[in-house]
């Protein structure tokens, strides 16, 4: 399989999504991911891509890509990742480790920064086609995002 990195253009997602505080538990990931789908089955929403975020520190947000008219309820709410510059890699977790992706796309950045090819970075995030623990596709074509200036 070929990793590779690269320079790209993100479209605008408008999300529905749930955020909590806490150490990384891959349960509670998944628990989030699917109280947000039953929700959105629930509500009749059409939905696409499943996005997995860490905004700061011990702060992670899961969404699932939402289309029409929807309003938040509860614990969900809506946010829009706006169209941006990012750096991406599509890999498959099963054949190649995520510690060398993500510490690979690292290293890459910090050089295109040296290079003057971006001015700076912003949080990582993971989005699938579907749902990953259900749909091998989706887990099989994991895209890290980094959004750059």
């Amino acid at each position: 399989m070929v990793v590779d990195f690269e320079l790209t253009r993100s479209p605008a997602f408008r999300l529905a999504t749930v955020s909590w505080k806490g150490a990384w538990k891959e349960k509670r990931i998944r628990s989030e991911f699917e109280k947000l789908d039953r929700w959105a089955k629930k509500k009749g929403i059409r939905t696409g891509k499943w996005v997995f975020m860490e905004p700061s520190s011990q702060h992670w947000k899961v969404g699932i890509e939402v289309k029409g008219k929807v309003r938040g309820e509860g614990a969900v709410h809506l946010s829009t990742l706006a169209a941006s510059k990012i750096a991406c890699v599509v890999y498959d977790p099963e054949k190649v480790s995520p510690r060398v992706v993500y510490h690979g796309l690292t290293d890459w950045l910090r050089w295109r920064r040296k290079e003057g090819d971006i001015k700076g970075v912003g949080a990582y995030r993971e989005v699938y086609n579907g749902n990953p623990w259900t749909n091998a596709k989706a887990w099989a074509n994991c895209c890290v995002q980094v959004v750059v200036r």
